[in-house]
């Protein structure tokens, strides 16, 4: 039988996300209304290894639904995979009593919760917070909702001015290993194609179908790629289409980390919240070493080293849809 848990640290680690905070605000409240004792650790896995760690009460997590970014801040901490590194983190938890952990992140921070718990057997459960929304056992990362969004808001700013020049726009979004918000962005926004990381874009095809809307005089065009995309990014294929379409007006407008910040949307806030709630009743049932998921609107428990292994599945329907829409 699992033992009982008493005291709980929470720790948001990797890149931030919005609905971090939501997150947070939802373990804390939870763990104190059942009982609990909360503790943040601050800067993730860098927090765990330098001792810094505070107490946690209701107050605490006032009036931080609504924030952007992580009141917990975040590192990436290469010491913490060493086991010299897990062995500080371990003692500073050990010290105050604290006999399981939730991680708010990625697939990476699953990675290291995983090790940790398996060396410590100190109970950890994983809540998936993450822009790219590339983690298996969930319909849902938090922040990729308020991230998508402010994609589609800043590319319907361009098509504005696309629009006014004539021009085709090639708009980089962020996506280093995975394409969804190029590809839901790039379809609610009507773009002529979408560049992602899992699939190969035939440059040929697309030249070609650009130059057939040219001579049709549909001039305003947009192209969405994601960071990550096998052709290196927005700027390299802008540089393509300029050596094959020499006479188009072609700009590159790359969004970077504004997609990272900024309030998070009511959607992120409701399901950071139904995460949080339910890690800690995870804990407290003695469900242990899992990450809190949302399949079918239903909540979904899959082991961490899943998590890890796994990645979301990527489905051709939209990019062929995409193509339909954009004929």
């Amino acid at each position: 039988m699992s033992k009982k848990v008493t005291k709980i640290g929470v720790l948001t680690s990797g890149g931030d996300a919005p609905g971090m905070n939501a997150a947070v605000r939802a373990v804390v409240r939870t763990a104190i209304y059942n009982g609990l004792e909360v503790y943040g650790v601050v800067r993730g896995y860098t927090g765990m290894i330098e001792d810094d760690i505070y107490h946690m009460d209701s107050k605490s997590v006032a009036n931080i639904i609504q924030r952007g970014g992580t009141i917990l801040k975040t590192a990436r901490c290469k010491e913490f995979f060493t086991p010299e590194g897990r062995l500080k983190a371990y003692n500073n938890l050990a010290k105050r009593g604290i006999d399981g952990l939730v991680v708010i992140g990625g697939d990476g921070s699953f990675n290291g919760a995983q090790r940790f718990s398996n060396e410590f057997d100190i109970p950890c459960i994983g809540i998936p917070g993450t822009i790219d929304k590339d983690i298996a056992g969930t319909d849902y990362t938090i922040g990729f909702d308020t991230a998508v969004n402010t994609a589609v808001n800043a590319i319907d700013k361009i098509r504005d001015t696309a629009d006014a020049h004539d021009r085709l726009f090639v708009v980089e979004v962020m996506g280093r290993d995975a394409g969804y918000i190029a590809l839901h962005s790039g379809i609610a926004t009507g773009a002529e194609k979408v560049f992602v990381p899992e699939a190969q874009t035939d440059i040929d095809e697309l030249v070609a179908s650009l130059t057939e809307k040219e001579r049709r005089k549909k001039l305003v065009n947009l192209i969405v790629v994601a960071e990550g995309d096998k052709f290196g990014g927005g700027n390299e294929v802008g540089k393509i289409l300029k050596e094959r379409m020499p006479n188009a007006d072609i700009r590159v407008s790359i969004l970077g980390h504004i997609q990272r910040g900024g309030a998070p949307s009511c959607f992120d806030r409701l399901i950071a919240s139904r995460m949080g709630y339910y890690a800690v009743e995870s804990l407290l049932h003695g469900r242990h070493n899992v990450m809190v998921g949302i399949v079918n609107d239903q909540m979904n428990y899959i082991p961490l080293d899943t998590a890890v292994k796994e990645k979301h599945i990527f489905s051709d329907e939209w990019l062929h849809i995409l193509k339909v829409l954009a004929s």
